[in-house]
């Protein structure tokens, strides 16, 4: 085989702070049952919303040089908080390596809107960054998005707890004001708040659409892969790896409770920034 050949069996690198990228790891699973997988959680340092940017760039180009030194063809910034401070910088450093990241789905909810009201969960370091802002600009042209940062969720999601009382404090706090706006659609701009979906869309109601950005990340990065010939075959038996710079047992547990997935190893990852 020619190395382009043994290239398309190489892993896909998914990397995160937390559990939160195993909403996207789920949509690449579903859409690339082929393909192997790498997934990175920096646990360590997790959340990453509130810290800055500067330290968020260094932390993920880190997580990066860990991925492609074990072979990843192909790395999913599966962080909205990490793409909005990174991505530009990593494509500038590799700029022969494919990164796909995530941003707020500002544009297919404002082309859905009905009421001209969108609504945005996200984190300060999503939020605050200049990627967010040229998004409205962009695609939200005489729309009104409302913006709402959400203390709290990320660490519940962390620790496991998608319901409960305490959980439903958080959300109703958080929602509210969304609510308030009389919003239509509401993106869900941190990838662990897709496991909140259910408690979200009881509080906020039928007449609210969640937009849950994986689906799109993972057919991003379908094409991706076949513009650059790196598709994996459909009889190709794929790896599927977990790391984290926290407590392996914590993402085993949480990738079975997150993922239904029992009994998966998770290895530690030590990550010099």
């Amino acid at each position: 085989m020619n190395h382009q050949s043994l290239a398309i069996f190489r892993p896909i690198g998914v990397f995160d702070s937390g559990v939160g990228g195993l909403s996207v790891w789920r949509a690449l699973r579903e859409l690339l049952p082929a393909e192997s997988l790498l997934y990175l959680a920096d646990q360590a340092h997790v959340p990453y919303g509130a810290r800055p940017q500067s330290e968020i760039e260094s932390l993920t180009h880190a997580a990066a040089g860990w991925m492609l030194d074990r072979d990843a063809k192909l790395i999913v910034i599966a962080c909205n908080t990490a793409s909005a401070a990174a991505l530009p910088s990593l494509r500038l450093r590799w700029p022969d390596v494919i990164f796909v990241g995530m941003e707020p789905a500002v544009k297919p909810a404002s082309e859905r809107t009905r009421s001209g009201k969108v609504g945005v969960m996200a984190t300060p370091g999503t939020l605050q960054a200049d990627r967010f802002s040229s998004l409205v600009r962009r695609f939200a042209t005489g729309i009104e998005v409302h913006t709402q940062i959400c203390p709290g969720l990320v660490e519940a999601v962390e620790a496991g707890q998608l319901d409960g009382p305490q959980v439903e404090s958080l959300l109703r706090a958080c929602l509210q004001p969304l609510i308030d706006a009389g919003v239509d659609h509401l993106v869900l701009g941190c990838t662990h708040y897709p496991f909140l979906s259910p408690a979200i869309q009881r509080i906020v109601g039928p007449d609210v659409t969640l937009i849950d950005p994986a689906p799109a990340v993972a057919r991003q990065t379908e094409r991706r892969l076949h513009e650059c010939d790196l598709l994996a075959p459909p009889a190709a038996s794929p790896s599927l790896s977990f790391f984290t710079t926290g407590d392996p047992v914590a993402l085993a547990l949480a990738a079975e409770r997150l993922l239904g997935l029992p009994q998966i190893h998770v290895d530690q990852a030590e990550i010099a920034t």
